[in-house]
């Protein structure tokens, strides 16, 4: 992409760790150019994940960014004019962003984890299934 490392990663650490929920609202509002191009590359995530767990919902998979980062690219060289017949040299960087995004299992016993508990029984009662295959395999 043609920005600077060094502006990328102040937005990749503004959405670190984030739910993926959380890190597209944010990346929406903020003014930064890198925002713009780092919630594209989230969205395009979520395509992914989506066409590899198809049987799963993205509103109850608990996502969220697991892994940013940030690392030079190329560089394209530029002469600029100076004084006396001289020329500066400008350089143009660019950067790769890897983001990995997961699902985040909580631990048992807190709240987070019984909300989890919760949505999942309740869209399997959306679904029709139960949890004994048994019983699904006699109706």
């Amino acid at each position: 992409m043609p920005t600077s490392p060094r502006k990328m990663r102040l937005v990749a650490d503004l959405v670190r760790g984030k739910k993926v929920t959380q890190a597209l609202g944010l990346l929406r509002f903020e003014a930064n150019i890198g925002a713009e191009k780092i919630e594209k590359l989230l969205l395009s995530a979520l395509a992914n994940w989506q066409q590899h767990n198809e049987e799963e919902r993205i509103e109850d998979a608990n996502l969220y960014i697991s892994e940013i980062f940030v690392d030079e690219g190329r560089q394209l060289k530029r002469l600029r004019p100076a004084p006396q017949g001289r020329g500066h040299r400008i350089r143009k960087r660019s950067n790769h962003v890897t983001l990995k995004i997961d699902t985040k299992v909580e631990k048992a016993g807190s709240k987070a984890a019984r909300a989890q508990a919760e949505n999942t029984t309740e869209h399997a009662k959306q679904v029709g299934t139960t949890d004994n295959p048994k019983a699904d395999a006699k109706s």
